[in-house]
């Protein structure tokens, strides 16, 4: 420590020669203080603010700087007191604290008696450090830095919360328990546990609340049935070709080559078919009104025995007939010229309808069958028994149809009454259909009957063909007649189901099942040998999820077509919608 001195006139600042034994003072000692001249304060005039002036050389304040720099040299253990004239005002503006060392610039004497600072070389100076004669002082720093380290740490500031999570994690990051099996089993015991019950719980709602199946009837009746006996022996005619067929039953026999040939008139047959299938006529009206043209007046006088043309003489051109006289003209009195202008009707042109004809023939199957004309009078419009007989197997199903040839005669508009060629109708329960002759195709027929068996009506369709013997009308009318009556005879009923039998159940989808039960007799119609089919099935209505015993829920059927016997079918007992039970354990 150095401290300012007050120089004489003209007289240097030396260092003092012996430090003083006086203790330092704490000050001194913690402050690390410099002693520096006292800055010179001129006031200004005019209330100026005070501006500081560096003390000139050879002053009072420039012999303290010299003063103060002596004593620096001075050891640091022995420090000059400060001068007693001093004031306060200058020791506190001289503290200091040094965080590096000073560089201390001695003053020499030049020969005019001046001061001059003659610069030294920046040699870093370390600050004086306590010497071991100092107790005091080093005591005195030692408490000077405790007390800046709890100033320091009084001043500091808590930390600020941790986010919750992070506290949370905190709270439960605990190192887990060691592991073992029973650790593992319960802990993923509870971690699975839960997530099983909710899948549970959630199949179940799915199962309760999805839809139900449809019921469907079950038959556990046999599909078939076979009666006993040969098969029947027919009185097959002797020349030409034969075939016979029960409707829905199948074929009972054939006789002859089934080769086509000219079949007349029996082709007016598919002429009518076409007719009432495109333009059908409801039971009791007489369908379409149809003008008569020319053509049809003129070929109307074209009627002789000679060339076997057999028209309908009494319609005149703008006339009008309807379309049930006009079939009744076609199939009772064979009427061509009424055939033909049906034709023009339906299609236009001849032309164009013996090519609609030939399209259904083949539909039908009639591979053997070839049309040329809608009338059947050319000979190259020639057929088989066999393909004829499927044509009257569609026919019978035309009611329409069969009132009308089944009738012994006809009366046309104009009053004039026609005999039926066919002279099977009447009481032996013939049906008719169409007969035609012809010198180059002989006599040929294609017939219908029925017969009653239970409360059905069986029918029975043949067709006879190449019959020359004359008369050839008699001579097929016979054939036919005896062929239809061994037929007739051949058929007969068995009884398949009894009532109250059970036949089958209704599966609700889900396990339950409840019987069902035949409400009458079930009767098969057929011949010896031949086996007809029983099929069960709901009739076309939706099954109920839930109904009452005794409801009817479908029919039992026995045969194919027009020989079909149908029985109702009702529940034994009480149809129960499925349990929670079933809903829950149902798959698929």
């Amino acid at each position: 420590m150095f401290r300012a001195v007050k120089p004489g006139s003209g007289a240097a600042a030396e260092p003092s020669a012996e430090p003083k034994a006086a203790a330092p003072s704490a000050d001194s000692e913690r402050t690390a203080v410099f002693r520096v001249p006292k800055v010179d304060t001129v006031k200004p005039e005019g209330g100026q603010k005070a501006k500081p002036t560096l003390a000139k050389p050879g002053s009072a304040s420039a012999s303290a700087s010299a003063s103060a720099s002596a004593s620096a040299s001075a050891p640091a253990s022995a420090p000059a007191p400060a001068p007693a004239d001093e004031d306060a005002d200058s020791e506190r503006t001289a503290v200091f604290r040094a965080p590096k060392p000073s560089t201390f610039v001695p003053l020499r004497t030049d020969g005019d008696g001046t001061a001059e600072a003659k610069p030294k070389p920046k040699t870093p100076v370390p600050p004086p450090l306590p010497t071991p004669s100092a107790p005091a002082a080093a005591s005195t720093a030692t408490e000077r830095l405790d007390r800046s380290d709890r100033s320091e740490r009084t001043t500091q500031q808590p930390l600020p919360p941790k986010p919750p999570l992070d506290m949370l994690a905190d709270l439960t990051n605990n190192p887990p328990p060691p592991p073992s099996p029973l650790r593992t089993a319960v802990r993923r015991f509870k971690i699975y546990a839960p997530l099983v019950v909710l899948l549970a719980v959630i199949l179940a709602v799915v199962q309760l609340v999805r839809p139900l199946p449809e019921p469907k009837l079950v038959m556990t009746a046999k599909s078939s049935y076979t009666f006993e006996g040969a098969a029947p022996q027919l009185p097959w005619p002797t020349e030409g070709q034969a075939y016979m067929a029960a409707a829905g039953l199948g074929t009972l026999g054939q006789s002859g080559e089934q080769k086509p040939v000219p079949i007349a008139s029996v082709t007016k047959s598919m002429t009518a078919y076409i007719i009432l299938r495109d333009h059908p006529i409801k039971k009791g009206e007489q369908g379409a009104m149809i003008d008569v043209d020319k053509t049809a007046e003129t070929e109307g006088k074209k009627n002789d025995s000679v060339n076997n043309e057999s028209t309908l003489d009494t319609v005149k051109e703008g006339d009008k007939i309807s379309e049930y006289d006009a079939i009744a003209a076609l199939m009772i009195p064979s009427a061509n010229n009424i055939a033909r202008l049906l034709a023009r009707w339906d299609s236009g042109s001849q032309e164009a309808f013996v090519k609609k004809m030939n399209d259904t023939a083949k539909e039908l199957g009639m591979t053997n069958t070839t049309y040329t004309d809608p009338s059947g009078l050319d000979a190259t419009t020639v057929s088989t028994a066999e393909d004829q007989v499927k044509l009257g197997l569609k026919l019978v199903e035309i009611e329409t149809l069969l009132d009308i040839t089944k009738k012994p005669n006809w009366v046309d508009p104009s009053g004039k009454s026609w005999r039926n060629w066919n002279g099977l109708t009447g009481p032996s329960g013939a049906l008719g259909i169409k007969t035609g002759t012809t010198t180059k195709a002989g006599g040929n027929l294609l017939f219908a009957a029925q017969k009653k068996i239970g409360n059905t009506n069986q029918l029975i369709v043949g067709a006879v063909l190449g019959q020359h013997k004359p008369s050839i009308i008699d001579t097929v009318l016979a054939a036919s007649k005896q062929l239809m009556t061994g037929t007739q005879k051949a058929l007969e009923g068995a009884t398949v189901v009894k009532k109250g039998d059970v036949v089958g159940y209704v599966d609700d989808g889900l396990g339950g099942r409840t019987p069902v039960v035949a409400t009458a007799d079930v009767q098969a119609i057929g011949w010896a040998s031949l086996t007809v089919t029983v099929k069960l099935a709901d009739g076309g209505a939706k099954m109920p999820q839930t109904a009452k015993a005794g409801t009817e829920v479908g029919l039992l059927t026995v045969g194919e077509g027009a020989s079909q016997v149908k029985v109702p079918v009702a529940l034994k007992s009480d149809l129960a919608s499925p349990g929670i039970g079933s809903k829950l354990t149902r798959i698929g």
